[in-house]
């Protein structure tokens, strides 16, 4: 499929220097290896390369959704993708999926659970800020997942509209508060899942979620350690991302 105005394409020139563009024939893109004039990318594929005027080759990519998400405009922190990708999978979501979410934020965790329901699921996201749902909304039509995804201005402790749903996931200072709420919208069968950066959180959603009658609750975090990978010199990296937050998961009966 050839690259057209509009398009958004991620030049990458190493691990450490890669940048979402989105294809203007009126902008260039310039680096310190060079200027990119944006235009000269239509009609490219994906996997080409492309020179700066310094001559310098960067190779042009189809962004995936992750890339999307580390470009997204900033306001709150964002759930880190080790922490995401696990919440995804041990919820059992899928395309047709129908899912709510608070709060929005950044809309991080928003974009990548619709990437997952798509084509014929929904992300009702939820956030308390009308400020973070206004820059949510513009990273999700960034990434063009907004069409799979509702903002709602609103409070989950104190209501969710929706029923029948099939996951409820939970990035709020005080998730215990929600258990009811997600209890009542979500199916049989249906999965709640938390993040908390604090195991004081983690001890009251857990005891609210087992007397609601939740069960197979567990709680645990996710370490990630990277490896810096040379020929007779492979060990692992100096720093890494400890701590990030605790994840809480139940099902309903």
């Amino acid at each position: 499929m050839k690259i057209k105005q509009g398009d958004y394409v991620l030049l990458y020139l190493d691990k450490r220097r890669r940048y979402l563009v989105k294809v203007d024939s009126k902008k260039e893109f310039h680096t310190h290896k060079g200027i990119i004039r944006l235009g000269d990318l239509e009609g490219k594929n994906y996997g080409d390369s492309i020179k700066t005027h310094l001559g310098i080759n960067f190779r042009i990519l189809k962004p995936l959704p992750l890339d999307f998400v580390r470009n997204f405009r900033r306001g709150t922190q964002v759930i880190y993708p080790k922490d995401a990708a696990i919440m995804i999978i041990i919820s059992g979501i899928g395309p047709g999926s129908r899912v709510v979410e608070a709060g929005t934020g950044t809309g991080a965790l928003t974009a990548l659970l619709a990437h997952f329901v798509k084509p014929t699921g929904v992300v009702f996201s939820y956030d308390v800020s009308r400020k973070n749902l206004e820059n949510a909304k513009k990273n999700l039509k960034m990434s063009g997942l907004d069409k799979w995804v509702v903002l709602k201005l609103g409070d989950v402790t104190q209501e969710i509209e929706e029923k029948e749903i099939d996951a409820v996931f939970l990035d709020i200072p005080d998730p215990w508060l929600a258990v009811e709420n997600s209890y009542n919208a979500l199916r049989h069968g249906g999965v709640f899942v938390s993040f908390s950066p604090t195991i004081n959180q983690v001890e009251k959603t857990v005891e609210t979620l087992e007397t609601r009658g939740f069960i197979d609750c567990s709680t645990f975090e996710v370490m990630l350690r990277t490896y810096k990978v040379r020929p007779g010199k492979t060990r692992p990296e100096t720093f890494m991302v400890g701590h990030t937050g605790y994840i809480t998961f139940a099902r309903k009966p």
